[in-house]
């Protein structure tokens, strides 16, 4: 799709800026559709719950570019989490607004930067659905990285 391409050039962009922003002790929001809370920062790491978009979370350490958060309507649901899928803004759903425009206007991409995109009328973006389009379990993700031999992470 259209909007992932371009927040991953925005994110690209100003990806320093918004991992600056989350800090120990602070409050942020889900930026994402959905995160899952994970045991520790290892990619394949347990999962301990799910936040929705617009969640809200006390940010408890931060390490690198994940952050350990609790969330403020259950305490008792805390994990790790990317940075990149939290916002130091209040992401609150309006209307006929999507949950991706809402992920985007958070992280800075406006009404005005999609249609500077739009009026180039060349690009083709059909691959870019195609890939979004792909799903595939974490349980078949690590059988591929072992088999593969490949660097888990950890």
């Amino acid at each position: 799709m259209k909007k992932l391409l371009l927040l991953v050039t925005l994110a690209l962009l100003a990806g320093g800026t918004l991992f600056a922003q989350i800090r120990s002790g602070g409050t942020a929001w889900v930026a994402s559709k959905s995160v899952d809370l994970k045991s520790s920062t290892w990619f394949f790491a347990t999962k301990r719950g799910t936040l929705s978009m617009g969640a809200q979370v006390t940010v408890l350490q931060v390490s690198g570019n994940n952050a350990e958060v609790r969330s403020t309507a259950n305490s008792s649901l805390s994990g790790w989490t990317s940075v990149s899928n939290l916002s130091t803004r209040q992401i609150v759903a309006s209307g006929t607004t999507s949950v991706s425009e809402i992920a985007l206007a958070g992280k800075g991409f406006t009404q005005e930067v999609e249609d500077a995109y739009k009026s180039d009328g060349s690009l083709n973006f059909d691959g870019v659905d195609r890939t979004e389009a792909i799903t595939i379990s974490q349980d078949d993700l690590f059988r591929f990285v072992t088999d593969g031999h490949l660097n888990t992470g950890e």
